[in-house]
């Protein structure tokens, strides 16, 4: 490590580096053969993908959840009793269901045929001296068919619709409205289309690129490394989805994160490109110089995003470990495309990068110009000593530079400012409530938001989310089973918060007890999980306290719940994980003690204010019925431990590519406040342009009829803004300014533990006139 304030003499180049600055080199010689070799790879994965490639749906369940358990104490009394159900809801708009009871019975028993179909149960009695169902409203006109599959519907091909189409086809004919309700319409749900999105965001990031750097190629070769890159970790994910199970918005996050740091990566490898070829380098060497010294921070930060990811498997719940693992999929093939597609693109333009052009081509540093000077860092002072002037009097650097010295003369204002901003913007963080988004705040036209409507017009809206007790009594002797269905049935009746509650009746083989419990309001409010929880941990261990009996509450709502409750408790682990990993890395790399853990304070931060405005627009309505969102609606559980592990990764990004740059003037010169103004002068423009794409492509996705995607979606894009803006213009600086030389403070006895990682391949040429072969050539 050069020692601080040390002049650069000719800087060795490690093995690591050395092989990519070959790489870059050789990709730029033989483009054509590269690109060969990705179209093959691209045309290859899609055609695989499309033959042989999975599915994806979602499922919540977790098999150590007591919802689960009771899932298998119905199984074993009653196969027919187990399993997952989903409703098909009818309706009758001039005359009761019960003049259509012939095709109800044929719908009823082509339904019972189709595959994984368990059981099937009625609306109507059997005989007029039946009991109720409870399955048909007050006024005969609305009622529902529960029916119960061996699996998730989720699951199963869309093409399964087609025999449950055929089935209900007789009650259409006879003019009952048929709409399909929880799993089952979860299935029937448009295939999302993001293509839209996918344009909005490459539009808006061209318009960016061609204002922030005024040439057209610039512009378009991020894009095309970006779109090829993720297109191929969408192969790549569609075939590992042939052996394991992902959700149904793992392609949509992979393709969102895949794009973002697509772009990103591709952006700082051309930037610097650019500027080493106005620098009078040839295109070949300046592209393996860009992919030795940029590419060399690329790989680091694709490592700190995919390692932030990796972190979510803490959690235990494959679910999200999934979902992880489908971004960091595309993360990997973004950087590969960085490191390889992107210089062959470059090595074929060749010196013509800048040909065609709407204004002046700006340089890193944001000059403008043909042949571009290098910037001058200033010669090392004292601390507070002020920089050298040029001959026209004027501070060097240019207008970041001079932003920066305002923040080293009034550093506590930069930081205070900026923590007040964030503070704000977190304030609705401490009533965050953690659910399951229901049906009913899905567009209007989706089956699965017609079947809610239609339940909670004919019942209330807590016939969308039973509850199912089950009480596991195989223990129990058979003349204690009396008395302890009434004990229950009477725990069940004085219980708040239910609309409608069956009595306790024996299952198949007698073994087991099950019950309904509707609550009173959706399956999405506080009210049920607040029910969901009494029944859990009170009412039912206090109605069979005193029998060899267990109970359990059951059912796709119980299922959530558990999840939820899973998920929410576990995020604080996931936090910690995160958090640990990302500041051991910024310890190797920037071996800063002060340096790794402001970069972690800084993130929870940013992290925090993103998380605020979810609450303000989904749960507390302020914009979410403008985002296409029907009513308020909770946080989805694992959005905030999604959000946090890509954010956190994300924004080390940023952080490696702006302290890569001080790092290195601060070991050149020893002076740790001119340091920071040469990092901003250096990655101001180029950091600024990434995050307003970056933010653009999530934002764009809020166009989605998918609301946990528009959730992601939007905290991404304010996560990215505020820490490109905040975090980047005022926090940072203003934090690095304080700190001075002590940011970069480490242990004699920590720095002999840790391996060393240089962020940069290459340090930066030494400032000042000097022969080309001294450090950066």
């Amino acid at each position: 490590m050069v020692s601080p304030g040390g002049k650069g003499g000719t800087a060795p180049e490690s093995a690591g580096v050395g092989r990519l600055r070959r790489l870059g080199e050789w990709c730029a010689r033989h483009c054509v053969l590269v690109l060969v070799l990705w179209l093959v790879a691209l045309g290859g994965l899609q055609a695989l993908k499309a033959s042989v490639g999975g599915t994806y749906s979602d499922d919540f369940t977790v098999s150590s959840a007591q919802s689960q358990q009771g899932l298998q104490v119905l199984g074993r009394a009653d196969p027919g009793a187990a399993g997952v159900s989903a409703d098909v809801v009818l309706h009758s708009a001039g005359r009761a269901l019960t003049s259509s009871a012939d095709e109800i019975d044929s719908a009823a028993g082509s339904l019972r045929k189709l595959p994984h179909v368990l059981s099937v149960q009625s609306p109507l009695p059997a005989t007029p001296e039946s009991k109720p169902t409870g399955a048909l409203s007050s006024n005969g006109r609305t009622g529902y068919l529960t029916v119960r599959f061996d699996t998730n519907p989720t699951t199963l091909d869309s093409s399964y619709l087609d025999g449950v189409d055929s089935a209900v086809e007789p009650l259409r004919k006879a003019g009952v409205e048929v709409q399909y309700g929880g799993p089952l319409g979860e299935l029937a749900r448009p295939q999302a289309d993001d293509v839209r999105s996918e344009g909005i965001g490459f539009a808006v990031a061209v318009v960016v690129l061609l204002v922030g750097f005024g040439s057209v190629l610039a512009a378009g070769v991020p894009l095309v490394v970006a779109l090829v890159g993720v297109l191929v970790g969408l192969g790549c994910l569609g075939l590992v989805a042939r052996a394991a199970a992902f959700a149904d918005v793992a392609p949509t996050l992979a393709t969102m994160i895949g794009i973002g740091v697509g772009i990103d990566y591709a952006l700082f490898l051309l930037t610097r490109h650019r500027q080493t070829l106005l620098d009078g380098t040839d295109p070949v060497r300046a592209a393996g110089r860009a992919v030795a010294t940029s590419g060399h921070a690329v790989v680091v930060s694709g490592c700190t995003v995919v390692v932030a990811l990796a972190g979510l498997y803490a959690s235990r719940v494959s679910f999200i470990g999934k979902l992880g693992l489908a971004a960091g999929i595309t993360v990997v093939t973004a950087v590969a495309g960085a490191l390889t597609l992107l210089p062959a693109l470059l090595g074929l333009v060749g010196g013509r990068i800048d040909r065609y052009r709407l204004r002046t081509p700006v340089a890193e540093g944001g000059s403008a110009g043909g042949r571009i000077d290098r910037y001058r860092l200033r010669t090392p002072v004292a601390e507070g000593g002020s920089a050298p002037e040029s001959a026209d009097g004027a501070r060097a650097g240019g207008g970041w530079h001079r932003y920066a010295q305002r923040v080293e003369r009034r550093p506590w204002w930069f930081l205070l400012g900026g923590i007040l901003v964030v503070a704000v913007l977190a304030i609705p963080v401490f009533s965050m409530r953690l659910s399951h988004i229901d049906d009913g705040a899905d567009p209007p036209g989706f089956t699965d938001k017609k079947a809610y409507d239609l339940l909670s017009s004919g019942f209330g809206p807590g016939e969308n989310g039973p509850l199912t007790v089950v009480v596991d009594q195989s223990a129990v002797p058979g003349d204690d089973r009396a008395a302890l269905a009434g004990s229950v049935r009477k725990a069940l009746d004085g219980t708040s918060g239910t609309a409608r509650v069956t009595p306790p009746e024996p299952v198949g083989n007698g073994d087991a007890l099950s019950a309904t419990v509707v609550p009173r309001g959706g399956p999405q409010d506080a009210s049920t999980t607040r029910l969901f929880d009494n029944l859990k941990d009170e009412v039912l261990p206090r109605a069979v306290r005193g029998y060899p009996a267990h109970t359990y509450v059951t059912g796709t709502t119980a299922a959530q719940l558990d999840f939820v409750q899973l998920v929410s408790g576990r995020l604080p682990l996931i936090i910690g994980v995160v958090v640990a990993l990302a500041l051991v890395i910024i310890l190797i790399v920037f071996r800063g003690v002060l340096v790794a853990v402001k970069a972690a304070v800084l993130n929870l931060l940013s992290i925090g204010a993103s998380y605020g405005v979810l609450v303000a627009v989904f749960q507390w309505g302020w914009g979410g019925p403008a985002l296409g969102v029907s009513g308020t609606v909770p946080v989805e559980s694992y959005v905030p431990m999604m959000m946090f592990a890509i954010v956190f990764g994300l924004s080390m990004d940023y952080e490696v590519f702006l302290l890569s740059r001080v790092r290195a003037a601060w070991e050149r010169t020893g002076d740790s406040k001119g340091s920071v103004a040469h990092g901003l002068e250096r990655t101001a423009r180029v950091i600024t342009c990434a995050a307003l794409i970056m933010a653009s492509v999530f934002a764009a996705f809020l166009l989605t009829d998918n609301i946990v995607v528009k959730m992601m979606g939007l905290g991404l894009a304010v996560s990215v803004l505020i820490d490109a803006t905040i975090v980047r213009l005022l926090l940072v600086p203003a934090v690095m300014t304080l700190l001075g030389q002590r940011a970069w403070w480490l242990p004699a006895w920590l720095e002999g533990l840790l391996p060393r990682l240089e962020p940069e391949g290459e340090p930066e040429a030494a400032p000042g006139p000097g022969p080309r072969g001294s450090a950066g050539h």
